[in-house]
Order: structure tokens, then C-alpha cells, then sequence
């Protein structure tokens, strides 16, 4: 007859002296491997991890070099073909802290997409929130759930999750821009979804301007036959003229002596759901920040996590204890309740996502402004 061997445990408790642990002793020992066994954990040898006195992220920050993801990227379109099995030419952010996971922060997914001439980017739908912004360049299609949307410099462009979506490049030349998504929350949360669609796009229209945007890109005016809300904006893209005008008139109006600006020089505007007022998508929210020539902006930290590309211009930015120079396309990563402080002397354009939605709806957000101990946004 065969005894099989006990299975091994993935449970491992250990003795301590610390003061306020139980003093070491045989029965004890014998008590934690009891436990372990059995596959249990006393709170009294993981309160420390498991409730700190404040977040204390395992993500880092972190910044990525435009002038070194783009020509990686290049190589990439040269080697890697797009099609099914990988379906995007798509190359993640690998926070320093998260064990090689191709994650930003723990709740936060973003990549750099490049897609050839004339290539396509094959159809498929995912229940992960997504968007796309261009930092730079055009000639991109993105087509959801058969609507055909013109990806250009500056533009916001959401696609929330299960709509069918592929890309398409009409032009001669190449294009890359920064794809952002809940991968890890959903990854995590055991809640995702994947379903592939044809292999090329379902239309190479090229209008002007999308369906979405004749229907819903009319400023504070909304079609009597979409009034309910929806939990996502139905809105596929935010066009950057309109973003740079709003940004400059607050500006211009804190220059005349007007209350415009989220702090003296800081111009911003975030994108929202015309349905309902809120953000973009449930789990994500996306802004865009301005930064005035000599601004320099009080410290802030926040429960959640974020991830800033820089559109144009040059700054400074620390967070926690690390500071950077940044310039066009550096991309940044401020983990949970690390403070953050940009500075410019020349200006600087920021476009940045967050997950803060996700703690507000949990009713667990939580906002400090400078360096006191004062926190806003939580019951304490």
C-alpha cells in the first residue's frame, strides 16, 4: 500500500520577539504549525502588513523616457507582426515594485501601441475600461462597435468595456500613442472577459468627425433621445482643441483677477460622462493639467494611484523621494498617497488617468494638500 505524503502547506507562521507578540515557547511552535496545516493565519503576526498606519503601496515611482519607449517601439514594428495571438504591438509599463507584472500600480495598466502603415490592429472586446491618448502624430482609426474615430495629436479617446473595437492606419507613416487600462484591478478581481472579433476592422471610412461626436460633442446640449444615463461615456473621442482652449481660458481669466485656476498658475479640466457629469468610465478618471511658466504646485497625496504623461513643455517632478526632470512623453507613476509636486520654470501640459473612482464609490477617499496632517474626503 502506498502513503501518500502530507501536501505541503503555502502557510508559514513565525515566532517572534517582539513585544507585543506572544512569548516563544514549544506549545506555541507547536500551535503555529497546527495552524499552518490547517491553513491559517493569526491577525496578531500580520496586523502590521495587513492594516499600516497609512497605504503603504508596494508600487514605486517611477518615470519612462518618450525618447526611449518610442524607438523600442519602432524595433518592435519591425519584428513583431500584429494579429491574433497577440493582437496589439502593445508593450506594458513594468512597475519596479510589482514583481515583473506588466502593471503601472496595482490597479492600473499602460502601454505604449505602435502600428505600422497600412496595418490593422484586429477587432475584439474585452471587459477591461480602456482609452487611448496621442502624444503625438495621426493617421490612426479606431473603430468601435462599428464607428470609425480619428486618433490625433493631443485627443482623449475612451473605449469602455465589451464594445467591439480594432484599429486601422490609413497613412504612410507609423503611429504610437499611450493605451491606458483596469488590467490589474480586473486581473485581480477574477471579473474579466475576452472575446475576439474579425481579423480587420469592419469599415476604412474616414469622416471628420465619428457618430459618437455628431450625436454627443456638442457643448453642455444633450440628444432628448439618449437620456438615460450610462455608466461609461458614450463620447469616443475628446478632441484637443476644445481641451487647449478650456485650459487657456482659465489661464487667460485668473490673468484678468478671475477665480479660474486649481491653485495660482495650475490650469485643469477632467473628462467627463456627458450622461451623468462624472467620469469617463467607473473605474478610471482622466484629466488634463496646465502648468503656467515659474508654477510650482503645492504637495498633494491621495488614496489610489496615478499615471502622468507629459504632453508638452518641461518640468520637475518629485514624488515621494524621487524627482525628475521630465519633457514631451515621459510617463510617471505616483503610487497611493505618495506626495506629489510638479514644478516649471518654462510651462508644462500634463495628461493624467487615476483610479480614484474606484475610492470614492467605496467612500475610502482620502486627499492631504500640503504637508500638514489634515486630510480631506474620508469620515475619520
Amino acid at each position: 500500500m502506498t502513503v501518500s505524503a502530507t501536501p505541503a502547506t503555502p502557510v508559514t507562521i513565525a515566532t517572534s520577539d517582539a513585544p507585543d507578540q506572544p512569548v516563544r515557547t514549544p506549545e506555541l511552535e507547536s500551535l503555529y504549525r497546527g495552524f499552518e496545516r490547517e491553513l491559517l493565519v493569526p491577525l496578531w503576526t500580520e496586523i502590521g502588513d495587513l492594516m499600516p498606519m497609512h497605504p503603504t503601496s508596494a508600487a514605486l515611482p517611477h518615470v519612462w523616457r518618450w525618447s526611449t519607449l518610442l524607438p523600442l517601439a519602432e524595433r518592435a514594428g519591425g519584428l513583431v507582426p500584429v494579429g491574433r495571438g497577440g493582437e496589439r504591438r502593445a508593450i506594458a509599463l513594468a512597475n519596479p515594485g510589482l514583481g515583473g507584472m506588466p502593471f503601472a500600480t496595482p490597479t492600473l495598466w499602460a502601454a505604449i501601441q505602435y502600428l505600422n502603415p497600412r496595418e490593422d490592429a484586429p477587432v475584439h472586446r474585452h471587459t477591461q475600461n480602456a482609452f487611448r491618448f496621442v502624444v503625438e502624430g495621426e493617421g490612426v482609426w479606431t473603430v468601435v462597435n462599428g464607428d470609425p474615430v480619428a486618433m490625433r495629436r493631443g485627443d482623449f479617446l475612451p473605449q469602455a468595456g465589451w464594445h467591439w473595437h480594432g484599429h486601422h492606419n490609413a497613412s504612410d507613416r507609423p503611429m504610437a500613442w499611450i493605451d491606458g487600462l483596469d488590467i490589474p484591478l480586473q486581473h485581480y478581481a477574477d471579473s474579466t472577459f475576452f472575446e475576439f472579433g474579425p481579423d480587420e476592422v469592419e469599415t476604412l471610412e474616414a469622416p471628420d468627425r465619428s457618430r459618437s461626436e455628431r450625436l454627443w460633442a456638442h457643448p453642455c446640449l444633450r440628444p432628448l433621445t439618449r437620456l438615460q444615463p450610462t455608466p461609461s461615456t458614450p463620447l469616443l473621442a475628446y478632441r484637443w482643441e476644445y481641451t487647449d482652449r478650456a485650459l487657456t481660458e482659465q489661464l487667460a481669466l485668473e490673468a484678468e483677477g478671475h477665480s479660474a485656476t486649481v491653485e495660482p498658475g495650475h490650469a485643469a479640466v477632467r473628462y467627463i460622462n456627458p450622461t451623468t457629469g462624472g467620469d469617463v468610465m467607473p473605474t478610471l478618471r482622466t484629466e488634463f493639467h496646465r502648468l503656467a511658466r515659474g508654477t510650482e504646485t503645492v504637495t498633494r497625496r491621495e488614496v489610489g494611484s496615478s499615471v502622468f504623461q507629459v504632453f508638452e513643455g518641461e518640468g520637475q517632478v518629485t514624488v515621494g523621494d524621487a524627482t525628475w526632470k521630465v519633457a514631451h512623453g515621459d510617463l510617471f507613476v505616483v503610487p497611493s498617497w505618495q506626495p506629489l509636486t510638479l514644478a516649471t520654470d518654462r510651462g508644462l501640459d500634463l495628461f493624467r488617468f487615476s483610479d480614484t473612482p474606484l475610492f470614492e464609490r467605496l467612500h475610502q477617499d482620502r486627499v492631504q494638500i500640503g504637508s500638514n496632517d489634515n486630510a480631506e474626503g474620508m469620515n475619520q
